[in-house]
């Protein structure tokens, strides 16, 4: 049998920040900062990230990493005073010693629990109570999941309101041969023209410049079509309504300084949340959310994929 330590490493990452290290036997692997909470790497069994992270990105904080799978927290977007996305993607989040175990697929191995608590600086900013609990596990399968957990542990007795999102950067080797599929004909809030309310046309979302758009009420199931490899991504998401999809292009590419002029071309963001209506815990409440994200090869189009990998398996 081998040791635990195959599936779980404790290191030091770029600029000596504390990462995780997810190992499956099979040669899938995922990388988690301490800073942020954030997944920062995602590779398949032949070493391919599967994720994307700019050659930009700054791993210093307060800044947040751009790229990987940021967690927006209390907010998405920059609606209220709170910076924009949150807070949670640019704090120092800590490792649960001694996590449940993982109830969802009972053979995964290479999981950690990271822990995020209100401090006595964000009380300032956003007067709350909180513990926000996220696990991240890779299956023997290779697929990455994400589960969150928030609980509102105010003793004043308030309720607290939050918006969410995963905000997840896929790599895809070319930008305009990708297609979303699963939110066709489906009612979308366009952050480009003030979040007004729009339906989506096509019978699938393709690119070919700027996007933003905050789609409502979508499926549990949604699929990123890379055709020039020949996969799928298949995300699956309980308890996050919403979906958002984003991609800068060029103009915006190139005003953002920690992302290269680009790297547009081979980035597109997926992000399972609720934005739409906002979730409000009174104390003692508990909300949980997650996405599965898995890949298969692109000789499936959504509509047809295996039926053993499209629900979840908890």
């Amino acid at each position: 049998m081998a040791s635990e330590n195959v599936y779980v490493e404790h290191c030091k990452g770029i600029h000596g920040l504390d990462k995780v290290i997810l190992r499956e036997i099979r040669g899938y692997s995922a990388e988690v900062y301490l800073f942020g909470g954030q997944v920062t790497s995602w590779k398949n069994d032949k070493r391919e990230e599967l994720l994307f992270l700019s050659n930009k990105a700054i791993f210093q904080p307060p800044k947040a990493i751009r790229g990987g799978i940021p967690i927006c927290f209390p907010q998405f977007g920059n609606i209220d005073s709170l910076e924009k996305h949150g807070f949670a993607r640019n704090r120092l989040w800590s490792v649960d010693p001694d996590p449940p175990p993982c109830s969802t697929h009972s053979s995964t191995r290479a999981f950690v629990d990271l822990i995020l608590r209100h401090s006595e600086e964000e009380l300032k900013i956003w007067p709350h109570r909180f513990e926000l609990r996220l696990r991240v596990a890779l299956t023997p399968a290779g697929d990455l999941l994400l589960t969150s957990r928030i609980r509102n542990t105010n003793t004043d007795g308030k309720s607290f309101t939050f918006t969410f999102a995963y905000h997840t950067y896929f790599f895809v080797t070319d930008i305009s041969e990708v297609r979303v599929e699963g939110l066709e004909t489906l009612d979308y809030l366009d952050n480009l023209h003030n979040r007004e309310r729009f339906t989506e046309q096509g019978d699938a979302i393709t690119f070919e410049s700027e996007v933003d758009k905050i789609f409502l009420s979508t499926p549990t199931k949604i699929a990123i079509l890379d055709h020039e490899r020949k996969r799928t991504f298949v995300l699956r998401k309980d308890g996050l309504p919403d979906a958002v999809v984003w991609n800068p292009w060029d103009k915006k590419a190139k005003a953002m300084a920690d992302f290269g002029d680009e790297e547009y071309k081979q980035m597109l963001c997926v992000e399972a949340a609720c934005v739409e209506n906002p979730i409000t815990l009174k104390p003692g409440e508990e909300w949980k959310g997650r996405q599965e994200i898995s890949v298969v090869p692109s000789s499936y189009c959504s509509g047809h994929l295996d039926p053993r990998r499209v629900t979840f398996t908890g």
